[in-house]
């Protein structure tokens, strides 16, 4: 009787585990109080940007209103081009292109190699080199700007664009955040396996470590872009008649009387390129959180 029973017992055991399997993986999903908080995020995160469109698709007596209205006026291309005609904005966007291209491809670069370097290669004083980029991030910028613009003007770089791009060639940031990223994702024996296959160390980074960092670059060069492209301070300090986007917007609350809904227009038009960026490496953001969520 054990013997007739035991069998049936396992397939017993056996005909629930899929049954278990499937209340798990359905136990796991999120509920609705999960959606609920990301949609009230969502729509707290995008409001400051569709009341600025709102706003600056209106007159200016819609800043009077007791209560901010929901749905954009017909006013948006009235006040853009009130935009254009006080600034210089295709130059402005031009120079803005310019700069967060070129600081996203070299912060790129420079913080995949040297990430990779920290993380995979062994060399004396290591260590203390990491330790000390990371130092560096506990010094605030501000500190910086003064010898910083003095060195650029003993260059002779000031007023020019390469003043802007140069210093941010590299960020401290991003070479710890490379490292953190490839100390673990890159075995070793990967390496070592290209290293007796004839590859040079540079070819084993190209065809080993730039493959593997390539989710964490999209990260990494999509919040680089977004930080040189509102970045204000600097360009204001040392653009001179080469301003970027954000600087030469500064330029509509100039004046004595300031239209703040031609201010609002111009903060959307500026936006229109950063939301166009998100939305084509939309797929490789995602790749990379949940690359770096499997690897935690």
């Amino acid at each position: 009787m054990t013997a007739v029973l035991a069998p049936r017992t396992g397939a017993s055991d056996e005909s629930h585990r899929p049954r278990l399997r499937r209340r798990s993986i359905r136990g796991s999903r999120p509920g609705f109080l999960v959606y609920g908080i990301l949609i009230a995020w969502f729509l707290g995160s995008a409001y400051p940007l569709w009341w600025s469109f709102v706003a600056g698709s209106s007159e200016s007596t819609v800043l009077t209103l007791p209560y901010p209205p929901l749905l954009p006026g017909g006013q948006f291309w009235v006040n853009a081009s009130e935009v254009f005609a006080t600034i210089d904005f295709w130059k402005a966007l031009g120079n803005s292109v310019i700069v967060s291209t070129s600081i996203t491809a070299s912060v790129l670069f420079f913080s995949t190699l040297a990430g990779y370097a920290f993380a995979k290669l062994r060399f004396r004083g290591r260590n203390g080199l990491m330790l000390f980029v990371i130092l560096t991030l506990a010094i605030p910028t501000q500190l910086g700007i003064i010898p910083l613009f003095i060195l650029m003007k003993q260059f002779g770089w000031t007023g020019s664009l390469g003043a802007i791009i140069v210093p941010t060639l590299v960020t401290a940031f991003g070479v710890f955040f490379m490292r953190q990223y490839l100390v673990d994702v890159i075995p070793d024996e990967l390496i070592e396996a290209a290293r007796v296959d004839g590859a040079s160390m540079i070819r084993t980074f190209w065809h080993v470590g730039v493959p593997a960092a390539r989710p964490a670059m999209a990260v990494l060069g999509l919040f680089t872009f977004m930080t040189a492209w509102t970045d204000y301070l600097w360009p204001l300090i040392v653009a001179g008649s080469n301003p970027t986007l954000q600087v030469a917007l500064s330029q509509l609350q100039s004046a004595k009387y300031v239209n703040y809904t031609v201010v609002l227009a111009g903060a959307v038009l500026a936006t229109i390129p950063l939301l166009i960026i998100f939305v084509i490496a939309g797929r490789q953001l995602v790749t990379g959180i949940m690359a770096g969520a499997v690897k935690g």
